[in-house]
């Protein structure tokens, strides 16, 4: 297993919301999911809104109590890219303050140690040391974006789970960020589990890819072969539609 980051085995996943008359309804959101990351690699997750892309990344950080199945994970730590920086970064601190924030947490390293770190992080990400003194309503949405990356690395992860992390950008800094993570990737020995729905994207940066339907996983290949040769009518229908 040395190569391998992750692993998910029979993933059920359930959700229970209110519905009428104040009784609670327990829905299957994910049946038998399973898969493996390997160090290294950039695995896709497609699929359309509402198919279980997100809440598998949900339980593969441990966010959701009512799931069955196993996750294995063969690193630490591992963190996530949000698709709304906006939403993710704290809009009354200083990104400076916002980035050091996990070091803080993690309570390893003294005051001079974490702000060596965070600048270092934010040089590694394309933002000088002068945006450490900036808030997020002072940043643009690609380098608010790096600035949620920035975040995710500070306690160097292995496995970074990005859910739709340039689907709020134009196309312009899609292509930036993209590159970005790609850069980050080979410098800091990460792998990525990537979702989206835009499978342009997915084309360009996956390595592998998983195609979901209703809580599914319906077919999975090689980025190249899926493309090229899909099999599920689902994985057609999605190809189609992107004009892919």
């Amino acid at each position: 297993m040395a190569d391998t980051v992750l692993e998910v085995k029979n993933l059920n996943v359930w959700y229970t919301d209110s519905a009428l008359f104040g009784k609670r309804r327990r829905t299957q959101i994910l049946h038998d999911v399973s898969l493996s990351l390997n160090k290294g690699e950039i695995l896709g997750v497609v699929g359309e809104s509402g198919c279980g892309k997100s809440t598998l990344a949900k339980a593969v950080l441990g966010m959701i109590p009512d799931m069955n199945g196993e996750i294995i994970h063969y690193t630490k730590r591992p963190q996530m890219v949000f698709q709304d920086p906006v939403a993710s970064l704290n809009p009354a601190k200083t990104v400076g303050w916002i980035v050091e924030e996990p070091l803080r947490a993690f309570g390893k390293y003294d005051k001079t140690e974490r702000r060596r770190r965070v600048m270092d992080m934010l040089g590694r990400v394309g933002l000088g040391a002068e945006y450490s003194e900036r808030k997020p309503d002072e940043l643009s949405g690609g380098q608010r974006q790096r600035v949620s990356i920035a975040v995710a690395l500070i306690q160097r992860p292995r496995l970074i789970i990005a859910d739709e992390p340039v689907s709020a950008l134009d196309v312009t800094i899609q292509a930036q960020i993209i590159d970005l993570l790609l850069e980050l990737k080979n410098e800091l020995d990460l792998s990525y589990i990537f979702i989206s729905h835009d499978l342009n994207v997915v084309y360009q940066l996956c390595d592998r890819v998983l195609v979901m339907q209703k809580g599914v996983i319906v077919e999975e290949n090689t980025t190249e072969e899926l493309f090229d040769t899909p099999e599920h009518e689902y994985t057609k229908r999605l190809l189609k539609a992107a004009d892919v």
